[in-house]
């Protein structure tokens, strides 16, 4: 194998690079299309797209507080985090350039979505329709999801959330030369987390989507619980990583990609 060939990114760090062969189905020399890409793309879009209505829909009280901040979320925190956990698994197995084109993907499902919401808000309801519940209700519950804020917010905070996410975690493979798998999930997701949530919050209260006497609530506990769930669902993550790199034959190592969130 020649030195273009090792750099490509695809082989153990901690193995001679002379000594290795390429394998069918690995980076390079792939003879057939990856099993399970599309299909963690597509829970990864699912999962983006609902925790953004579930957000737009309710704001959940926990019923305590912690040192005066009062515990409140909105509903999308509930499953939010799991897009963060595919991004890992994404970006730990497959590299950073295939999670961008996914983080991509879902940034354009996400503004679709929030289209099709503000063109639904513009048609006429039908009479009965709004008898038992009306463009009020409508505008209440979903009309977050179609306006400029919540939108914005969004989208500006996945963004650099999940950019920051991957990219950390990348630089933390070839850091630790693939070791440690849990210090470089947490560890990103520490970062990400924090970016997207403030971001997010931070966007929201200026559009008036939640007021500002909430910012400190909603983000941290937001922060918290995101990064909760990241750490109790490791050992999953270590089984899905593990899964998808023995079947997939997949184990990335981002030594020449360009990071550059904007290259395609």
């Amino acid at each position: 194998m020649g030195q273009k060939d090792v750099l490509a990114g695809s082989f153990d760090p901690g193995t001679n690079p002379q000594s290795l062969e390429r394998r069918p189905g690995e980076i390079g020399n792939r003879r057939s299309p990856y099993r399970f890409f599309d299909l963690i793309m597509a829970v990864f879009v699912t999962v983006l797209v609902v925790s953004n209505i579930a957000s737009s829909a309710k704001v959940v009280d926990w019923g305590f507080s912690i040192l005066g901040v009062r515990m409140a979320f909105d509903a999308g925190t509930i499953l939010f985090p799991v897009s963060y956990i595919f991004g890992d698994i994404l970006t730990e197995v497959y590299g950073y350039k295939r999670s961008r084109r996914v983080i991509w993907t879902g940034f354009f499902c996400l503004a679709l979505s929030a289209l099709v919401f503000w063109v639904i808000s513009l048609l006429p309801g039908e009479a009965t329709w709004e008898g038992y519940a009306g463009g009020a209700a409508y505008r209440a519950i979903l009309g977050g999801m179609s306006s400029g804020g919540i939108v914005l917010a969004s989208l500006a905070g996945y963004w650099a959330g999940e950019f920051s996410n991957s990219f950390i975690l990348a630089k933390m493979k070839i850091l630790t030369r693939g070791r440690w798998l849990w210090t470089r999930t947490i560890g990103s997701t520490i970062v990400g987390e924090l970016i997207d949530s403030l971001v997010f919050v931070a966007i929201a209260s200026l559009f008036k989507v939640f007021p500002w006497s909430l910012f400190l609530t909603l983000a941290l506990t937001n922060y918290l619980f995101k990064t909760s769930v990241e750490a109790i669902m490791t050992p999953v993550t270590y089984y899905i990583v593990g899964v998808l790199k023995r079947f997939e034959k997949e184990d990335y190592y981002d030594y020449t990609t360009n990071f550059n969130p904007f290259e395609v």
